[in-house]
């Protein structure tokens, strides 16, 4: 041992004549905290919180919109619009290219080919209306079937110019090998 803890031990009575005034100690803590209140800092104006809450709130909107745009796949109304895209895809197509042949078609004349449009412009507007009541959801077979009889109606049309211009030219063909 060391001359320090052996005066300890010596003398510990005398180290045990000074107790703590506990009530004092209080007192001067106590007075402490009055004069240095706390910092209290509102939850909201916490710079965290506030990262946290817009965070949330930036996701509740994101899947609110995304719910309300594209919905659930289940759903009857979506699979029937997948199945309108399906036919637009088939259809749009074809029709887009037997207009193209009868517009670069060189036997019809200007007043032909914009008679002939005019009545793809009037089928075009009733395709319109058609998807417009698809989208209200009025009797969906029944829109959808309106809507390929409008595309068939469009296509028989083109078929039709098409296959006269044909005869005509073959009938042409023939009066020039007539002996």
């Amino acid at each position: 041992m060391d001359q320090f803890e052996k005066h300890i031990r010596d003398n510990k009575a005398v180290f045990d004549d000074h107790k703590a005034d506990r009530a004092k100690m209080w007192a001067n803590i106590a007075a402490q905290l009055n004069e240095n209140p706390p910092k209290v800092v509102p939850l909201w104006k916490s710079p965290m919180v506030r990262i946290a809450a817009s965070i949330v709130i930036l996701l509740g909107i994101t899947g609110i919109i995304g719910l309300t745009f594209f919905g659930n796949p289940n759903t009857p109304t979506h699979y029937v619009s997948k199945e309108l895209q399906d036919i637009d895809m088939h259809y749009k197509g074809l029709v887009t290219y037997q207009v193209q042949l009868v517009q670069n078609n060189n036997q019809l004349t200007a007043a032909d080919k914009e008679e002939f449009l005019s009545f793809m412009v009037e089928l075009d507007a009733e395709y319109e209306q058609l998807k417009l009541e698809m989208q209200n959801n009025l009797d969906n077979e029944q829109v959808l079937a309106a809507i390929v009889s409008n595309y068939r109606k469009r296509i028989e049309l083109i078929e039709n110019l098409l296959q006269q211009l044909n005869e005509s030219k073959i009938k042409e063909d023939d009066y020039g090998y007539t002996l």
